[in-house]
């Protein structure tokens, strides 16, 4: 099987930034959340807390959304087109996902492309972390709870920070882009 990492490796861009700026269009207000959105971040980059605690501060504003599927779907209808065509062209039905992304964020499109997921386990309602944020290691830890290690024939990512997953694909790449290069 193949292994991917979501954001910035078969999507372009951080889905869910971009999801954020989508729901910031729609509803302004969510502008209230910056304060501590940008005291998380910052207390992150100073080791002062944890990736899954400065996204759960992140996430909060998921509580002022009214209909969060029905966001989430609509994200999807406009922004599918952020997939990339190289992956488009290669996808396979045994393709994994892996990504610290929310589950319930990336499940439509990952439905949609008729592969599995495996992502960070987020409360839609409140934006809380119900597990560890599925990055660095976390990926690891993740994948083998459904699947063996040595199952992952290829692996590709946009970030040296998901190498403990590639180092037991057969082969991992290095994704800038269109621009694809052996690890």
């Amino acid at each position: 099987m193949n292994v991917y990492d979501f954001d910035k490796t078969i999507y372009k861009n951080d889905s869910s930034i971009d999801f954020y700026k989508f729901n910031l269009k729609r509803n302004p207000k969510l502008i209230k959340y910056w304060p501590k959105q940008i005291k998380a971040a910052t207390a992150y980059k100073m080791g002062k807390i944890s990736k899954t605690e400065m996204k759960s501060v992140f996430y909060e504003y998921f509580q002022d959304i009214d209909n969060i599927d029905e966001a989430v779907s609509l994200f999807w209808r406009e922004h599918r087109h952020n997939i990339q065509d190289w992956y488009l062209e290669q996808k396979d039905p045994s393709d994994v996902i892996v990504s610290a992304s929310p589950e319930f964020f990336l499940k439509p499109i990952c439905d949609d492309l008729d592969v599995t997921l495996i992502g960070s386990v987020v409360d839609k309602n409140t934006g809380m972390n119900l597990r560890e944020n599925c990055y660095g290691a976390e990926k690891v830890v993740r994948f083998e709870e459904l699947y063996s290690l040595d199952d992952i024939d290829e692996f590709y990512s946009d970030s040296y920070s998901d190498d403990p997953l590639a180092q037991y694909a057969e082969k991992a790449f290095m994704v800038r882009g269109n621009d694809i290069k052996p690890w």
